[in-house]
């Protein structure tokens, strides 16, 4: 997508560079870098980046952008997955990453506040010795206000919620330049308006975050994962839905097709069997765990699930879930020279086996290399398309495939995307999925953001 630019003022790079010194940058590296993300989208950076270090900063970029109708685009760490970074009109990129303070624990309180360039790791490692974690794990190590910005899952999802269900407050900076406090630290409250889920899931089309208030959960007294391996994909996925519906509160549960598990093993050194795979974690006091273990080993054992390998010392915990993160890279070496579409739907739980069942008959038929994964717990799983950047054959194929796949999950009562947000890639499926309330969401970005300058070309149409 592309729309009409023209360059930045002299006066506006004036005032910037006033404001920020070096801070301001304009080299074609920078600004490249910024207009990027880890998408297959073609990347259009941005006409300047401005290193900012608190929230007077922010405001004081968006005031002089705001009195030109310069676009702000904001930056974390640039990991998302659907061209969300993408400057489409040119204009001020907004990077986030210097504001990467811890400012509060409240330990008591279940809660923390951070800064907006603060990585979900970094804020694991502050919390290490306080007894206390985040569970909200995409996989990539992205900055938290990225994760508010799209609505971020992940594996823990299953238990512990997305970011939807962690975030208690927002400090704001809106398109005129106000600093807004969407909520309190309350856990609940009944006044007025939720602005706090209003710009979860923004994608920096309503404002920029500044602050973020997080819930944050103890350290569960007893952690077990395991890997279990199915004959077919069937057996795997019903394993998977009976667990959800038998209340069982396991904190991961991940599906692996046996084209994604024979590039796990090949990247990251593992010998597990090329077959549709689950891999689990447990969390809770040492009888609740054994209980959670008993029941879904009896699940799988009935869907023909083969021997548990159980993943004790937290180091082998951990290089299994690094194998499951570095998923979309071990993909990629299924087929050098090629580039990853990575996609993303969700559906209710009771649709989940059809819904995946049908997609992987379409990616045979295709002829494509498509690895499939997933959060299933939630009923959100992924394809890593594999396709020839030089072969319009191929990412046409690629994106009919998707295009079939989303349709099947809304005709599922699914949505287009469970976890990677709309960017630039799943606006067209908006209509399909909102109908008449898309012309809602238009009506709010036009009350708050009437000249259309914060990450315009985004979401919705304007």
């Amino acid at each position: 997508m592309t729309a009409e630019r023209a360059p930045l003022g002299d006066d506006l790079i004036a005032e910037l560079s006033g404001l920020l010194g070096d801070r301001l940058s304009l080299s074609a590296a920078v600004r490249e870098q910024h207009g990027r993300d880890e998408s297959y989208h073609h990347p259009q950076p941005p006409d300047a980046v401005a290193f900012v270090e608190s929230t007077d900063e922010v405001v004081a970029v968006v005031k002089a952008c705001a009195a030109r109708r310069v676009p702000v685009i904001p930056f974390g760490t640039g990991t998302s997955l659907e061209g969300h970074v993408a400057a489409v009109r040119g204009g001020v990129c907004i990077d986030v990453t210097r504001m990467d303070k811890v400012l509060a624990v409240n330990a008591e309180d279940l809660d923390v506040v951070v800064q907006p360039g603060v990585t979900r790791k970094a804020l694991n490692e502050h919390l290490r010795d306080t007894g206390l974690f985040f569970p909200v794990d995409p996989g990539a190590n992205a900055s938290l206000g990225g994760m508010v910005a799209t609505r971020a899952s992940g594996t823990n999802a299953v238990r512990y919620g997305t970011m939807a269900d962690v975030v208690l407050s927002l400090e704001v900076v809106v398109a005129d330049g106000r600093v807004i406090r969407t909520a309190r630290r309350a856990r609940k409250s009944a006044a007025g308006y939720d602005l706090t889920h209003l710009f979860v899931g923004s994608e920096g089309t309503l404002g920029v975050v500044t602050e973020i208030t997080l819930k944050v959960f103890g350290i569960p007294e007893a952690i077990l994962a395991a890997v279990v391996s199915f004959p077919d994909l069937d057996g795997a996925v019903n394993a998977v839905i009976e667990t959800i519906q038998l209340g069982v509160p396991i904190a991961r549960i991940e599906l692996l097709d046996e084209v994604q598990m024979d590039a796990c093993n090949r990247y990251s050194g593992l010998d597990y069997p090329v077959q549709p795979t689950l891999f689990l974690e447990f969390h809770g006091s040492e009888a609740g765990v054994k209980e959670q273990v008993a029941t879904v080993e009896a699940l799988c054992e009935g869907h023909g699930g083969g021997h548990f390998q159980w993943s004790t010392r937290p180091e082998d915990r951990t290089k299994l879930w690094q194998a499951r993160h570095d998923a979309a890279y071990a993909a990629m070496g299924l087929q050098p020279g090629t580039k990853p579409m990575a996609t993303d739907v969700c559906v209710p739980i009771s649709r989940l086996a059809e819904c995946i069942l049908e997609t992987k008959k379409d990616i045979v038929a295709s002829g494509l290399i498509a690895p499939i994964v997933g959060h299933v717990g939630d009923g959100n799983f992924h394809l890593v398309l594999l396709v020839d950047p030089d072969d319009p054959d191929d990412i046409a194929r690629a994106h009919a495939l998707n295009d079939r796949m989303v349709m099947r999950a809304l005709a599922m009562e699914g949505t287009c995307t469970g976890e990677h947000g709309v960017g630039l890639g799943k606006m067209d499926f908006l209509t399909a999925e909102h109908g008449e309330a898309l012309g809602l969401m238009r009506a709010i970005k036009r009350a708050l953001d009437p000249d259309d300058i914060m990450n315009p070309g985004k979401i919705v149409r304007v």
